[in-house]
């Protein structure tokens, strides 16, 4: 079994690849906190954010590609709720588009959404793609994030890919027996599946469970080396800190 659907290119060399996790972490969260509470029509402060995303993903050498197909999997459906929202906010200019009208006001909300959603998507996917999964867990935990979320989100990440293999190998069994599921009225044997998926992970889930609490697991996950900030990761931290907060500084004194 190997997956590597959310870190895939975790283990490139690259300066930001070699960058403490809690750095990286500080950093690009300090600009999603920043971005979302940025005016909607501070337009030049989301190209500075925006930009800020760019330079680091091509010092990342993540490929670009990569970036634009895993931001396009999300944003849709977030888009899916936000597309209404001209339709239904009133105020500002109105625009008749055949028997809808579609505010100034509505668009505006739109692009505030759209924009901080495409910003922050893109440095959680750039998180991802320069850290282990394992390193950033045990990055956030020194940075004192509460140790369930990190334990949860470590099993989520080891045990995913088990019921991926187990949903593939459902399906090609079914395949082998010339079932497609493409019609309403196999609806229901594609319920089964489904339902037969849910009891093989419970059972799995548990099987694990006492496993682990037969080797003394006590809810945390041993590190294999413990690392330092060094002061490239300052550097990091405090440049990429610094650009969008003047940037939004700048909005309050305009």
């Amino acid at each position: 079994m190997k997956h590597d659907y959310i870190d895939r290119y975790s283990k490139l060399e690259s300066p930001v690849h070699s960058l403490d996790p809690r750095a990286k972490a500080i950093a690009l969260f300090a600009l999603i906190v920043i971005c979302v509470t940025t005016p909607p029509r501070a337009w030049w402060a989301f190209c500075v954010y925006a930009g800020v995303v760019l330079i680091i993903a091509a010092a990342s050498r993540v490929p670009v590609s990569y970036l634009l197909s895993r931001v396009l999997v999300v944003l849709p459906f977030i888009l899916m709720v936000a597309v209404f929202i001209p339709f239904m906010h009133k105020g500002g200019t109105s625009y008749d588009l055949g028997p809808f009208a579609v505010s100034s006001e509505g668009l505006l909300v739109l692009w505030n959404v759209a924009i901080k959603s495409t910003i922050s998507v893109s440095c959680l996917i750039l998180l991802s793609s320069t850290t282990p999964f394992p390193d950033l867990m045990h990055g956030l935990e020194r940075l004192h994030v509460p140790s369930f979320f990190t334990t949860v989100a470590a099993f989520m990440y080891r045990y995913i890919f088990v019921i991926v293999d187990e949903a593939q190998r459902m399906k090609r069994a079914c395949e082998s027996r010339n079932f497609r599921g493409r019609w309403i009225w196999q609806a229901r044997t594609v319920g089964y599946m489904v339902a037969s998926l849910f009891l093989r992970s419970h059972d799995r889930a548990e099987r694990v469970y006492q496993a682990m609490c037969a080797r003394g697991f006590d809810g945390t996950f041993p590190l294999q080396r413990e690392s330092s900030m060094r002061a490239a990761d300052y550097v990091f931290m405090s440049v990429v800190v610094l650009i969008v907060l003047t940037g939004r500084l700048a909005v309050l004194w305009k």
